[in-house]
């Protein structure tokens, strides 16, 4: 072929290659994604932030309008009563409480100072208003919270100390104010913890609940009073007030319907199981403009465990979470473990967990029973520790022994759990270790799970056990691993996904019969088997 040949052909391949860039350019555009907006920062969210007002809820279900109790006109303070300082003053301030209950409710004022106390019982209609300045401390004797009440301790029914600020069957109460309640000391109450075994193999679940009675006496042990606990209550309100120190959960509705909690301020740092607030068995929840820093889980969304949890069959639904802050704990936001009653209808929204462990996290194990179904997590902005999207299913051969083992596949069962219906979007991840963490169930695997529209800062990419029914779309994700690990994954997608990775190279490392019909579309680089 000849020069003046070849000259006359480059022009055609000129035009031809200008068009294939012009193409690849085009494909490359529309596999970036933009970082979704109108997702908040800390500055915007938190106890500090919280309105006046109960803005309508906008949910993907419906809930009923959330509104402030209102209260009768009677104002009563605990100094009526001969409340004292410096001694333990629980049955002044009971008292108080009795009274204006009595009187057809009212609102109970602690004035500023601090006052010591023991186990204080809410009655229906009254509003126990801590004052700016006013601290309730909590006592550490176990003798201070006897007689043993009605309780549920991580998910099992039972009778013993119950709460520092308990209920049990009442209606419309509230704690508000801007005051301090301080917990336990190092006396008793922490000392005399059961710390035999896991709560399943030490309370007899065959006796009723009337005979599990655990009251400390001669140095027996005691299960550990939660924070705030009102049980069998409607329209419980909790309003501004900052808690602190506590021995167990904080804020924990158990057999609730109609909950308010907003603007309150939970620090607990420190302390093992000091989870901010678990919804416990309830229903009709909103949570909004809460600041928690946690010794466990920040948020928490539990129902029963187990055998016990599948007796009283109760499930956690109509929940709503907005506008909040975690901080420092496991989890910013928790499903389970104690997953029996099933946990369905959750929404988080316009929410930031900053420096917290895991951000948005599901716990359960093969013996809890129930799981959760339509869970729904929109314009979140994660600063983590660890990872971004967990699932634990499993647990740790400590805890739940051979069962922690991921095969053989254990037969179906009443107590085996599931995880299903999950969708997430306009997520922007600043830092986490896993993108995507998934140690499913074989025989019951994570199901219907989709994340759209996020921008993400990782180290490492997904790792996918047991899952079925996975989308991942419009998702540009910046992390120097390449590898994504699918083990016994069926029908999963990657869509639209710019992985930002060395060497533009990423690798599927796919393993497992089960795993089949995993596909990438529109993806940048597309991902080839190792």
């Amino acid at each position: 072929m000849t020069y003046t040949r070849i000259n006359h052909l480059r022009k055609p391949l000129l035009i031809l290659s200008l068009f294939i860039a012009a193409i690849t350019s085009e494909l490359y555009a529309q596999v970036s994604t933009k970082a979704p907006v109108g997702i908040p920062v800390k500055s915007q969210v938190g106890a500090n932030n919280m309105p006046a007002e109960i803005a309508p809820i906008k949910a993907p279900f419906a809930m009923p309008l959330m509104q402030k109790p209102t209260f009768a006109s009677l104002t009563m303070s605990i100094l009526s009563k001969n409340a004292k300082k410096d001694v333990i003053t629980t049955k002044e301030i009971q008292a108080t409480i009795d009274e204006v209950n009595k009187r057809g409710g009212g609102t109970v004022i602690v004035p500023p100072g601090i006052w010591k106390t023991g186990r204080i019982s809410l009655k229906s209609n009254v509003n126990l208003h801590i004052q700016e300045g006013a601290e309730l401390h909590f006592s550490s004797e176990v003798e201070d919270y006897r007689p043993a009440v009605f309780t549920r301790n991580e998910g099992i029914e039972l009778m013993s100390l119950g709460a520092c600020i308990y209920a049990n069957g009442q209606e419309n109460i509230a704690v508000t104010g801007k005051g301090k309640l301080v917990g336990p000391g190092q006396g008793s109450v922490r000392k005399q913890v059961m710390e035999v075994d896991v709560i399943e193999k030490v309370v007899p679940l065959d006796k009723p609940v009337s005979e599990r009675v655990y009251e400390g006496y001669n140095g027996e042990f005691i299960f550990l009073p939660m924070f705030i606990s009102p049980i069998n209550c409607k329209n419980v309100y909790i309003e501004g007030i900052s808690l602190e120190n506590t021995a167990f959960w904080n804020i924990v509705p158990v057999y609730c319907d109609g909950v308010i909690i907003r603007g309150v301020t939970v620090n607990s740092v420190g302390i093992p199981r000091g989870d901010g607030i678990d919804i416990e068995s309830s229903r009709n929840v909103l949570i909004e403009y809460c600041t928690i820093s946690s010794g466990d889980d920040c948020f928490t969304i539990k129902a029963g465990r187990g055998e016990d949890g599948l007796r009283v069959n109760k499930p956690t639904e109509n929940v709503v979470v907005r506008y909040c802050l975690a901080r420092e704990g496991h989890g910013g936001i928790t499903c389970g473990s104690e997953t029996a009653g099933m946990i369905r209808n959750l929404y988080i929204h316009d929410s930031v967990f900053d420096e917290t462990g895991v951000g948005i996290r599901f716990k359960t194990r093969r013996t809890r029973a129930g799981g959760g179904d339509n869970l729904y997590y929109e314009r979140i902005r994660m600063n983590l520790k660890h990872t971004a999207f967990n699932w634990d299913m499993l647990g740790s051969a400590m805890h739940m022994g051979e069962l922690a083992t991921r095969l053989p596949a254990r037969p179906v069962t009443e107590l085996t759990p599931a995880y299903r219906n999950i969708f997430a979007k306009d997520i922007i991840v600043e830092r986490a270790t896993h993108f995507v963490k998934i140690n499913g169930i074989p025989e019951s695997p994570l199901s219907n799970m989709r994340i759209e529209n996020a921008e993400v800062n990782c180290k490492d990419l997904f790792l996918l056990n047991d899952a079925k029914d996975i989308t991942i779309k419009n998702v540009n994700v910046t992390c120097p691993d390449s590898v994504i690990n699918i083990n016994d994954g069926r029908n999963i997608k990657f869509q639209n996904v710019r992985f930002n990775v060395p060497g533009n190279r990423v690798t599927l490392n796919k393993t497992g019969e089960l795993s089949k019909n995993i596909k990438f579309k529109n993806c940048s680089p597309k991902p080839v088997k190792l």
